[in-house]
C-alpha cells in the first residue's frame, strides 16, 4: 500500500504490483515467477508453433533428425571406425547418445540467445526476465519426450530382435537426470547469453563448440572403450556421467556411479548459480549495449 498526494488530496492507492530493482544478484524471486506462470507456458507453446509453423514435415523433424543422426552414427563410428557400442546394438548405443545430448544441446544454444534474440520484448514490457530461459527449457523438453518415445519403440523392436540390454535400477534416477540436463544447459546457456551482450563473436562459436564437446562426451563411445590416459579428462565433462547413467538405466550398460552423478550435480549447481548471479547483473543494463 502506498499513499500518494494527487491534485493537493491525500489519496491511498492500492497497488496490485510493485516493480522493483533486484536486491541482490542471485534473486530469483520465485514466487514472482510463479504469478507469470501463465506468461511461461504462452513463450513455450510461442517457441513451438514459430519454429514448426512453415515446415513441411512439421513436428515429424523431432522424430526425424535423431533417426539420421543415429543412422550416420552407426555407419561411420560403428561400420567403418569400429568402435565399440559395449556389445549392444549400434542404433540403440548411439540413439540412447543423441537423445540425451539433444536435449542438453537445445537448452544450452537456445538459451545462450535470449537477450539478443528478445531484446525488443525486454525493452518494452516488464516480467521476470528469468522466465525467458526457463520457457526454453521447458519447450525443449517437449522435443525430448517425443524422442525419448523414438528410444522406447526402438528398444521395444530391439528386445524382440534378442538383443542383449535390460532396463536396470538406475531407472529412477531419470527424474534428476532430466533435471541435471537442464539446470547445465540452463547455467551455461545463462553465462554465454550474458557476455556476448557486449561480444557478439561468442555467437558464432556456441553451435560449434557444442558439436565439438560431443566429441568429448561418451555419446559416440562407452567410456570403457576410452584410453586410460584420457578417461580421466573425459569424467571432467559433467555430461559424461549424465549420459553413462542414462545408457546404464535404460540398456544396462554405463559406468554409472553415486560418485559421477555427485560431480555432475555439484558441478550443475555451482554453474547454474553463476549463471544466476551474471545474468542477473546483466539484465538491468544490456538494452543499452545490445
Amino acid at each position: 500500500m502506498k499513499k500518494e498526494i494527487i491534485n493537493n488530496t491525500s489519496q491511498t492507492v492500492d497497488w496490485d504490483l510493485i516493480i522493483k530493482g533486484h536486491t541482490s544478484l542471485f534473486d530469483v524471486r520465485l514466487n514472482e515467477i510463479w504469478h507469470y506462470r501463465d506468461l511461461l507456458f504462452l513463450f513455450v507453446k510461442r517457441d513451438f508453433v514459430s519454429f514448426y509453423k512453415q515446415t513441411v514435415l512439421g513436428p515429424l523433424w523431432f522424430f526425424i533428425q535423431p533417426i539420421f543422426t543415429t543412422i550416420v552414427f552407426s555407419f561411420v563410428f560403428g561400420k567403418l571406425a569400429g568402435i565399440s557400442t559395449d556389445g549392444l546394438p549400434n542404433y540403440l548405443f548411439y540413439l540412447t547418445g543423441i537423445t540425451a545430448w539433444a536435449y542438453f544441446a537445445d537448452c544450452l544454444t537456445k538459451t545462450s540467445t535470449v537477450f539478443k534474440d528478445n531484446a525488443n520484448i525486454f525493452g518494452k514490457v516488464y516480467f521476470p526476465r528469468l522466465i525467458m530461459p526457463l520457457s526454453i527449457i521447458v519447450s525443449s523438453l517437449v522435443r525430448f519426450g517425443v524422442q525419448l518415445l523414438l528410444l522406447i519403440t526402438m528398444m521395444c523392436y530391439f528386445g524382440l530382435q534378442g538383443a542383449n540390454f535390460h532396463i536396470t535400477s538406475a531407472i529412477l534416477f531419470f527424474p534428476v537426470l532430466v533435471l541435471l540436463m537442464a539446470l547445465l544447459g540452463l547455467g551455461a546457456g545463462l553465462i554465454i547469453t550474458a557476455v556476448t551482450t557486449k561480444y557478439k563473436d561468442l555467437t558464432f562459436l556456441v553451435t560449434f563448440g557444442v558439436q565439438l564437446l560431443m566429441y568429448g562426451t561418451t555419446v559416440i563411445y562407452p567410456l570403457s572403450a576410452a584410453p586410460e590416459e584420457y578417461k580421466k579428462y573425459i569424467q571432467l565433462n559433467p555430461m559424461t556421467g549424465i549420459i553413462e547413467a542414462f545408457r546404464h538405466a535404460f540398456l544396462g550398460k554405463g559406468e554409472f556411479t553415486i560418485w559421477s552423478i555427485g560431480y555432475s550435480a555439484l558441478f550443475t549447481i555451482v554453474l547454474l548459480c553463476i549463471g544466476i548471479i551474471i545474468f542477473n547483473r546483466t539484465e538491468k543494463n544490456f538494452v543499452d549495449t545490445i
